[in-house]
């Protein structure tokens, strides 16, 4: 265990985690990112993640996460190039956020490839494209989870999928739904070989989501709110849809969206689904 914490932002680890939150040049380049928070942290280890790199602030350590510190340092104390505890103003400077609760790893990227995405008996999947916001792609994934969907597919590029900020608007569900990337077209393919119906949701569809049959193997496919769906995805989808929209607003938030159509999947097939 390190004999002394990080009392210096200058420290070489400490820029680098600050490189690894801010710069997705850097992100990719290394093939890490970070996780802060007690409840990511948790959610994290307990989908297996292997940390990379610890950082603990026992001075911002709250009382119940104190297991969770205890964990870490059991678990990685003896390797001293992989853990550390930090000073307060140290930790303020790697921490996204101010309410990390002195916790924050550095992770290797962690994705599931397309072909390797678990499907149950009837399939249920959620695909955007193009999403813009690290912050609607986390609200996703938090509706992904508890709407018991399985996996959430990115396509045609958008926000990075491993920005922190995606990790910690997910609440740590980002490790609880498998998420896969891939272009749109090999997504398509994808789908149709398995006989998985995409349903897109477009403003021009004159169907209404709750009077459209969303009951069997299905995969909900929205777009980002700036441009929509391509013209890929609405040419090749077994139906669109659209939510009614009786204001002035022509749209609403992408991850509002895709919450209401992933619980209307969940209403029409019922309990346990």
């Amino acid at each position: 265990m390190a004999t002394a914490p990080i009392s210096s932002v200058s420290n070489p680890r400490i820029k680098n985690v600050v490189r690894l939150s801010t710069n997705r040049r850097h992100r990719e380049r290394e093939q890490r990112t970070i996780v802060e928070g007690s409840r990511e942290v948790r959610r994290c280890l307990d989908a297996g993640v292997v940390p990379a790199e610890v950082y603990i602030c026992p001075e911002l350590t709250a009382a119940e996460d104190q297991d969770v510190a205890h964990r870490l340092a059991t678990q990685f104390a003896i390797r001293n190039s992989h853990y550390a505890t930090v000073t307060p103003d140290v930790f303020a400077k790697i921490a996204v956020r101010g309410d990390s609760g002195g916790l924050l790893l550095v992770i290797p990227y962690t994705q599931t490839a397309l072909n390797d995405l678990p499907l149950s008996a009837n399939p249920f999947l959620v695909v955007v494209e193009g999403a813009e916001k690290p912050g609607n792609v986390g609200a996703i994934l938090r509706t992904a989870d508890a709407a018991g969907v399985d996996g959430l597919i990115l396509c045609a590029g958008g926000t990075d999928l491993h920005n922190p900020n995606v990790i910690r608007a997910s609440l740590g569900t980002r490790f609880t739904v498998p998420v896969a990337e891939a272009p749109t077209g090999a997504v398509i393919a994808w789908l149709k070989a398995r006989g998985i119906a995409s349903v897109a949701a477009t403003p021009d569809a004159t169907a209404i989501y709750t009077a459209t049959d969303l009951t069997g193997p299905l995969a909900i496919v929205t777009g980002s709110e700036a441009e929509g769906l391509g013209a890929e995805w609405l040419a090749a989808a077994d139906a669109t849809v659209t939510i009614p929209m009786y204001g002035v607003a022509d749209s609403l938030n992408l991850a509002t969206s895709t919450a209401l159509l992933l619980y209307e999947v969940v209403r029409q097939r019922g309990v346990g689904r």
